[in-house]
């Protein structure tokens, strides 16, 4: 049975009058940035954070989305949305009955809800105004640095043919991939740690780029072998069926006979190139020497540089432009 919408519209004006007022909700196909400026009773008006236009989002529009994915038990797909509706379902998935899946691009009516979700779990939602903010600063962490450097040769060499770059430029490409797979590695945990605090299991986390969803992993090791063999005493398994190969005892016993490591190891070779050394110094110097680059405000390279920078910002901005002022209805 569905819900009365006048419940559902009360709750969802309630969320979004609890916002603060720098918070940047993200559209789930265009990627579209906009805030809530005003909630009345028949709209929630909204404002684009690029463009600065207005757009009200009507209450009748909200009740229709609501009915289409109450009708939609696999979750409505957003991409039936007409254009410029995008709003409405980021809006509504502010209400915690509504789940946005960014992956799956739909969006759901649970059958139970907590009415206390807290705001920090809805997708498409930035709470932090900093995120918003243009002036960038750099990070300091291990990943960021080398990753700058991996790009400046990338940049340097012809990637669609490998066979034809010098051995020096591949021994600094997988020097530097290498780096930066253990760093990112390191950083991706530092993330995940973080994250587990925040994700439930039933509401996967959504982000511009992809989204998250709690798993538990069960992992198994043998308790010691006494505690083993006492919990099948006298269910009929006899000691021999459940005591295995020790492997360390294995070795020891070829160190001492004529047996063939082959005869009891399977061996095979494989052939592989693993990082021996890393010159930290002339990464040191090389990452300055970027920086530097585009420090000097004279330096010709430096302009063309700056100008690759605004050109590349300027594409992102266009691709992420948006024009508010549609209404939802049929599709």
């Amino acid at each position: 049975m569905a819900i009365p919408f006048d419940a559902t519209w009360g709750t969802l004006c309630e969320r979004c009058e609890e916002l603060p007022d720098d918070a940047t909700l993200i559209t789930p196909l265009a990627s579209r940035r906009f805030r809530i400026t005003d909630v009345q009773v028949p709209r929630i008006i909204i404002e684009d954070v690029d463009s600065g236009d207005s757009q009200p989002l009507q209450r009748e529009q909200f009740e229709a989305l609501a009915e289409h994915t109450h009708e939609a038990p696999e979750g409505y797909e957003l991409d039936r949305l007409p254009p410029k509706a995008e709003p409405y379902a980021a809006v509504l998935a502010l209400h915690p009955r509504y789940v946005l899946d960014e992956r799956e691009g739909t969006l759901t009516e649970l059958d139970e809800v907590d009415e206390n979700t807290v705001l920090d779990d809805a997708p498409h939602l930035s709470m932090s105004e900093e995120s918003e903010s243009t002036d960038r600063e750099e990070p300091d962490i291990d990943v960021y640095a080398d990753m700058l450097l991996l790009i400046d040769a990338l940049e340097r060499e012809e990637m669609s043919a490998l066979d034809a770059v010098e051995t020096p430029a591949l021994v600094n490409l997988y020097t530097l991939l290498s780096d930066v797979q253990r760093n990112a590695n390191d950083l991706r945990q530092d993330v995940t740690d973080v994250l587990l605090d925040r994700v439930q299991h039933d509401r996967p986390a959504h982000g511009q780029y992809g989204s998250v969803q709690r798993t538990t992993r069960q992992n198994r090791s043998l308790k010691d072998d006494e505690t083993v063999l006492e919990a099948f005493e006298g269910t009929g398994i006899d000691r021999e069926q459940v005591m295995g190969v020790d492997r360390g005892k294995v070795d020891e016993a070829l160190d001492v006979v004529s047996v063939p490591e082959s005869a009891v190891y399977d061996v095979s070779e494989s052939e592989y190139v693993r990082k021996a050394d890393v010159d930290e110094e002339r990464k040191e110097t090389r990452l300055q020497g970027l920086k530097d680059r585009l420090a000097v405000s004279d330096d010709p390279e430096a302009d063309v540089l700056r100008q690759e920078i605004d050109r590349l910002e300027q594409e992102i901005e266009d691709l992420t432009e948006f024009s508010p002022g549609s209404a939802f209805g049929e599709s």
